[in-house]
């Protein structure tokens, strides 16, 4: 609470000091009876709820502030990608050319092979559920002849849809100190993709989709956690923290959230399902909670610095822990932990030292994962480096 200072406007003293704690009662009073906002994560948390027909915003914190846009880049690429579908400049059955640069991205990343393709339709599914990086490169390297022109066609797309905090330096959101944007241009994208592009923004609640032979699941827990919920996109990077742009629909009513800075994946997606639960009761929209969504505004504050926890669903325990492999280096060992983690989007990366013919190593792992996370965590190594294993079962099972 900010300093309470009580200016003395020529009363005696003794009145003075009557009415400097009648004013501080009331303050403590107000304090008591205002609404909790929950001011999760670091400086740099922000948030904006809107409504996605008026684009009237109910509740904002930091929403012009600055911050790196991680995966959210993503809406821009396929914002991107609509359009040219729907000016016939592509189609969804147009092959993709992978190039050496795109398929150089790092994870997360379907694992494209230089000089391969992929339909436009293959390239959408992969960064609505994987956020492949690779994908997003592809598809930015066939509408704007490099990542580089397509970079600076993004930015100034969104300037025109007004995005005016916006700046895109690559197509798929992987670290670079000069990407920007803020939350409030997030929901003004948010908007544009559902308004815009309704036969296109099914893609969004896309829960999997088949790719060479395994299944994908898509990284959004929002579309099995909240009713109503059917997109839109989640992101992560060291620098950005845990991101998560969601719109839900309930008594015809649409909201868009976002949310951005926050320390987990769990804390990202309990917050957001709070803003959206306040954002419809404003809305007069009756809400119907759910167990998952016990915990209050109150709640979410003092757990604002909790450290990470491991992602959960209701249809999937988070009970698998990936083995990346044992490294000869402390350093070589939290790269490989790092990556895999970011191929799952989800879970905690851990270092251990182990003891290998009397000498010191370092094994990578990547725990609290459900299966699909676990699969995901390994699918950037070849078959056989990587281990997935079950808490309290003695099978494992490697890729």
């Amino acid at each position: 609470m900010a300093e309470f200072a009580c200016p003395n406007f020529g009363f005696s003293w003794h009145k003075h000091v009557f009415r400097c704690l009648l004013a501080a009662a009331a303050l403590v009073t107000l304090a008591q009876t205002t609404p909790a906002r929950a001011q999760i994560g670091s400086a740099r948390y922000s948030s904006i709820i809107v409504e996605a027909a008026g684009g009237d915003v109910l509740e904002e914190v930091n929403a012009d502030q600055p911050r790196h846009p991680a995966s959210l880049t993503k809406m821009m690429t396929l914002y991107m990608t609509f359009e040219a579908l729907r000016d016939r400049r592509i189609t969804l059955n147009q092959a993709v050319p992978v190039s050496a640069h795109a398929a150089s991205m790092e994870p997360t990343k379907l694992g494209l092979v230089p000089g391969t393709r992929l339909t436009v339709e293959q390239a959408i599914l992969g960064l609505v559920t994987k956020s492949a990086n690779d994908a997003a490169a592809a598809l930015g390297e066939l509408l704007g002849g490099t990542e580089d022109r397509f970079a600076q066609m993004m930015t100034l797309r969104a300037r025109a849809l007004g995005m005016s905090h916006s700046t895109f330096l690559n197509a798929s959101g992987l670290p670079n100190p000069d990407q920007w944007t803020t939350a409030r241009d997030l929901a003004v994208l948010g908007r544009r993709l559902i308004n815009d592009f309704p036969g296109y923004y099914r893609y969004f609640s896309t829960p999997s989709f088949a790719w060479h032979r395994q299944v994908i699941f898509n990284h959004d827990n929002m579309l099995r956690t909240y009713p109503g919920a059917d997109g839109l996109k989640t992101g992560y990077t060291e620098a950005s923290g845990h991101n998560l742009v969601t719109s839900a629909v309930r008594g015809g009513v649409r909201l868009i959230g976002v949310v951005m800075g926050a320390a987990s994946n769990p804390e990202r997606d309990i917050h957001m399902a709070s803003l959206l639960d306040h954002g419809f009761e404003q809305m007069d929209v009756p809400i119907t909670r759910k167990p998952v969504q016990v915990a209050s505004r109150m709640t979410l504050i003092s757990s604002a610095r909790a450290s990470e926890a491991p992602r959960t669903s209701h249809t999937q325990a988070a009970n698998w822990t990936v083995q990346v492999g044992t490294f000869s280096s402390e350093a070589a060992a939290r790269t490989a932990a790092n990556a895999a983690r970011r191929e799952a989007d989800a879970g905690e990366a851990r270092v251990e030292p182990v003891k290998l013919h009397g000498k010191t190593a370092w094994r990578a792992k990547v725990v609290g994962l459900t299966t699909g996370d676990a699969q995901d965590a390994c699918s950037g190594h070849r078959k056989g480096t990587c281990t997935m294993m079950k808490a309290g079962a003695r099978q494992v099972a490697s890729r």
